[in-house]
């Protein structure tokens, strides 16, 4: 291995482990004070009821784990976005689980925690996946609620969607194990089956304070909206718990004898690990993000016996299509390239560019996946399309709007992994968060803006300084650097990784040592929901 390997690798391995790291400290929700009072209430915390409920040493994937990280610092901070989701098996079936973290401002709802609830109900939907919920939450954060309370994709939007999945057919559990109260208390009844621990558990539509304040009424919680309450005189919930872990058991019981699913039919054989050794995708993947480097050494890294079937390979060369397995399950690959290349009439090709030849061969390849029934898997190392009066009169614009088309009505699933750079309309077309992917995950070395720092920087400051100088100042060298460090300061900040996943642009960054598990879940989950529609690409201009 040359030097700059060695100097890749200690860079990438130094990053996954500042991901573990805050990811460790994230798991403590409202911290380890909070959870010991948790603990003397008799209850679990969110992790401890998701490591409980699921199946001893399967595989599961967490949704969201950084939403909200750096956010609501003047609220006191939402780590997590005091809800945990999880992808995982229950008694052999797949499912998903939202539990509130009520070590975090006692599970009250912050409008990124309604963002995150949303989105696993998505994932429900749009995969047909049962979904159980793990209800402790003092209801909405009161100081933010014109941020979650009365938008179409705010609060109410989660009750639509139970409402929704019911008529759909998809399995819905809730146990309420804390508070459930006001509107938050409609989520486990519009569920297709209820539970409530005794003592800790309650549901009301407004507490003791709160009668005593509006009818005069004194009453506690218990009596007014506690477990014998609702499962011997109201009839709202279905089962009555002793503990936490007596509701996990029954909910176990539960999902247990929930019929087989239906199966999409994506293809899958025995699972072979790639022949190349993974771990060396540390070394290969760049320190810098405008350094060069072959994007096929990656992939051979992430597919079973690092076999990859390249389609048109000799052209349009910026792009890599081509099939392979993951896991066992076939796929269709579509990879930025990141090496410059020269085409068969000796033009040359900048890495990570889309050109219009690469758009066209992208444009069949999906074409053809969606033929075959193939889940697509997206690897984003992507700087925009070319730009230039050449590529202009080429009809570039023609041919990235046929790559979005095919990217933007594919019917198979989709899935996005941001490796490197995801700038400007690349992003779209290598199908980034607004397209619908089945999942969206970035490496630590991701990058999400319109365009790259330096790039975004020089163009801000020519503004900056355009307006300084029409109020008359002076702008020195000296000057002129502070502005530019300021600015690119405040983009790079912006372009990092972590603050996509704080804002729900993408599900997680991820160790790219678990990239291949978290592709095989998903389509585990996406081979629940069979197509329903055909692959049309409407008025496509040809």
């Amino acid at each position: 291995m040359d030097l700059s390997f060695n100097i890749n690798e200690d860079h990438n391995k130094l990053q996954r482990s500042e991901l573990k790291k805050t990811l460790a400290k994230i798991a403590l929700g409202g911290g380890k004070g909070r959870i010991e009072k948790h603990h003397a209430q008799g209850k679990m915390t969110a992790r401890e009821r998701i490591d409980y409920l699921l199946d001893k040493g399967s595989e599961r994937i967490e949704i969201g784990a950084l939403a909200g990280l750096d956010m609501y610092e003047e609220h006191g901070g939402c780590p997590s976005g005091g809800v945990v989701v999880v992808i995982g098996t229950i008694q052999g079936r797949q499912c998903i689980v939202v539990a509130n973290d009520a070590t975090v401002k006692a599970g009250a709802w912050f409008p990124i925690t309604g963002k995150k609830n949303l989105r696993a109900q998505e994932i429900a939907i749009e995969n047909r996946l049962p979904i159980v919920y793990l209800v402790d939450s003092a209801g909405v954060y009161l100081p933010m609620q014109e941020q979650i309370f009365p938008d179409k994709e705010h609060f109410g939007r989660i009750f639509r969607n139970n409402a929704v999945m019911s008529s759909m057919g998809i399995p819905q559990i809730a146990a309420v194990m804390g508070s459930c109260v006001a509107g938050g208390a409609y989520l486990p009844i519009m569920s297709d089956e209820a539970l409530i621990v005794e003592k800790t558990g309650s549901i009301f539509l407004a507490g003791s304070y709160l009668v005593k304040a509006a009818i005069g009424e004194d009453i506690d919680n218990e009596t007014l909206g506690g477990a014998t309450t609702h499962c011997e005189i109201s009839g709202v919930t279905d089962y009555k718990a002793k503990d936490d872990q007596d509701a996990l058991d029954t909910i176990r019981n539960l999902i247990d004898k929930i019929g087989e699913p239906l199966s999409a039919g994506y293809n899958r054989t025995k699972s072979v690990p790639p022949k190349e050794k993974a771990e060396e995708i540390f070394g290969i993947l760049p320190k810098s993000r405008t350094d060069q480097y072959d994007m096929l050494e990656i992939i051979k890294r992430l597919v079973d016996d690092s076999e990859f079937e390249q389609y048109k390979e000799g052209y349009g060369k910026t792009l890599l299509t081509g099939y392979a397995r993951i896991d066992g399950w076939a796929v269709g690959i579509v990879a930025n390239q990141r090496k410059v290349v020269k085409t068969k009439k000796g033009e040359m090709r900048f890495g990570g560019v889309i050109y219009s030849e690469s758009a066209d061969k992208a444009t069949r390849f999906i074409a053809n996946c969606n033929q075959k029934k193939i889940p697509l898997v997206f690897l984003q190392d992507v700087t925009g399309f070319m730009v230039g009066s050449k590529s202009e009169h080429g009809g570039i614009i023609k041919d990235g709007a046929k790559m979005v088309n095919a990217v933007s009505n594919s019917v198979v699933p989709k899935f996005t992994v941001v490796i490197g750079n995801s700038y400007g309309a690349g992003n779209y077309a290598m199908c980034g968060k607004a397209y619908d992917p089945r999942l969206i995950v970035a490496w630590p070395s991701a990058e999400l803006a319109v365009m790259s720092g330096n790039s975004a920087a020089k163009v801000l400051l020519q503004i900056e300084t355009a307006s300084l100088k029409k109020k008359g100042e002076k702008i020195t060298a000296e000057k002129e650097k502070e502005l530019y460090d300021r600015i690119k300061k405040r983009y790079d900040d912006q372009i990092s990784p972590y603050y996509a996943a704080a804002r729900l642009w993408t599900d997680a960054i991820i160790d790219p040592m678990d990239t291949r598990k978290w592709i095989s879940m998903g389509i585990q989950a996406a081979n629940h929901a069979p197509i329903e529609k055909p692959f049309n690409m409407g008025v496509l201009q040809v």
